[in-house]
């Protein structure tokens, strides 16, 4: 593999000469413009617009363009004088843990090769560390014009390194999440964790580019003189309202296809609520009951109690009034006497 670009690893005080290969091909099936009438290449052509004529590589250079777009001339040499230490090093600054690194600060991948019988022992070494620390070393690099932020870890017995996006060049997903209020049951979880079981695993070298491999059947169609192959018609499928049924839909059909019986779909058992009544156990009631009994007993002794002082009180009128009547018959006995 040709190296794209040679420096050193600094790791403290020791220095490991390496080369930087690309760990990643492409195999997109590339396109060229052409003239539709005649099937001639369309080229781009590089004009000064001053001079008003096509210039060849040699004459062009860089330029940086001003607010007021005056072009201000830079030139290789005033690159390779700038201030960094990372020029032709790959600093390393931190060994942290792999899972502090956010995926979506992942870039382009690369290869570190040894350079030289020298570079041998310190490449091992670090390698080994790496391994050893379940850890990944995050450094600065300077490559194809600007200081980039990078990851070595290792891959078999090399050492690769991830280019990362700086902090800042990741943008928050504010704004993106449903502003809709959503409640998912239980029971749509649980099919959720079903259908995702039953996909299970996959080992992702059997995954390949169909999109790739059909357009390549489509230029070897052309090439022979014969008609493209057509596309199958996808699959008619009834439109599913309900989250439920596309869940369970979705299981017996991916059961199918690993040549599973399809059977009837077993839900998992509900999970515990944390907002749920406590059991009753043993007989005895729930404590919400209990108070409710005792209330109900309160307010009949209190009736009971009311009950009897009214009776009590009506007792003790008619005993008055009986005594009232005594008290005046003796007292006209007396007069008729006298």
């Amino acid at each position: 593999m040709r190296s794209i670009w040679n420096g050193a690893i600094s790791f403290g005080l020791v220095s490991i000469p390496i080369k930087l290969v690309n760990a990643t091909e492409s195999h997109s099936i590339s396109f060229r413009q052409i003239h539709t009438e005649d099937g001639g290449r369309i080229r781009y052509r590089k004009v000064c617009e001053l001079e008003d004529r096509e210039v060849t590589q040699s004459e062009i250079g860089k330029g940086y363009e001003d607010a007021d777009g005056t072009i201000i001339p830079i030139t290789d040499e005033d690159l390779s004088h700038l201030p960094l230490p990372t020029a032709k090093t790959i600093e390393i600054v931190a060994f942290v843990p792999g899972d502090r690194i956010d995926p979506l600060q992942m870039d382009a991948a690369y290869y570190l090769q040894a350079g030289g019988a020298p570079a041998a022992k310190p490449y091992t070494l670090l390698r080994e560390a790496l391994k050893r620390s379940n850890k990944v070393a995050i450094a600065k690099y300077a490559l194809r014009g600007r200081e980039r932020l990078g990851m070595l870890r290792v891959v078999e017995d090399a050492i690769a390194l991830h280019g990362l996006l700086w902090p800042d060049e990741v943008r928050a997903p504010e704004g993106l999440a449903p502003d809709t209020k959503v409640t998912v049951s239980d029971k749509e979880l649980d099919l959720a964790d079903a259908l995702m079981d039953t996909l299970g695993e996959i080992d992702l070298d059997e995954l390949h580019d169909e999109y790739r491999e059909a357009l390549e059947e489509v230029v070897a169609a052309k090439a022979a003189g014969e008609a493209p192959p057509e596309a199958p018609e996808p699959a008619r499928s009834g439109k599913v309202l309900d989250l439920m049924a596309a869940l369970e839909k979705s299981v017996r059909e991916a059961k199918e296809s690993r040549g599973e019986e399809p059977g009837e779909v077993r839900r998992l058992p509900q999970r515990k609520s944390a907002r749920a009544a406590p059991k009753q156990t043993g007989g005895k009631k729930s404590t919400a009951a209990t108070k409710k009994t005792a209330a109900a007993k309160k307010t009949t002794a209190k009736s009971s109690q009311g009950t009897s002082q009214g009776t009590k009180k009506t007792a003790s009128a008619k005993k008055a009034t009986t005594t009232k009547k005594t008290a005046a018959k003796k007292t006209t006995a007396r007069k008729r006497t006298a």
